[in-house]
């Protein structure tokens, strides 16, 4: 599977003062940019294609065994990248490029905004 997160992101998304939903779909982006990058092979450039993901999904035996599941899950992976991409753009970096410290300085001006 991807690479996870290690012990010191998953202490520094915990650590923000982000709501707990929040914090969630931030470590669902954290991981989903892992496995893209794992997908990739690096942690510059473009996101893979959707063909790209699809492949991937499949070498992993305990997605694979589910094909509705292994179906969902890349389509997921392939949303999150779109969005991924709108942080990149924003960061002026590409999306494999992103670290978590960019996922969780945009999580904290999209709750800020909120509060406005």
């Amino acid at each position: 599977m991807a690479s996870p997160l290690s012990e010191s992101e998953l202490v520094e998304l915990e650590a923000t003062l982000l709501p707990a939903l929040e914090r969630h779909h931030l470590r669902l982006l954290a991981h989903s940019l892992r496995s893209l990058q794992a997908i990739a092979g690096r942690r510059e450039g473009d996101l893979p294609p959707l063909a790209a993901i699809e492949a991937w999904v499949q070498q992993q035996p305990a997605i694979a065994a589910d094909p509705d599941f292994a179906t969902a899950f890349a389509n997921q992976l392939h949303t999150a990248g779109d969005q991924l991409m709108g942080i990149a753009e924003h960061r002026g970096c590409s999306a494999l490029a992103l670290e978590l410290h960019d996922l969780t300085i945009w999580a904290q001006a999209q709750a800020d905004a909120r509060l406005r």
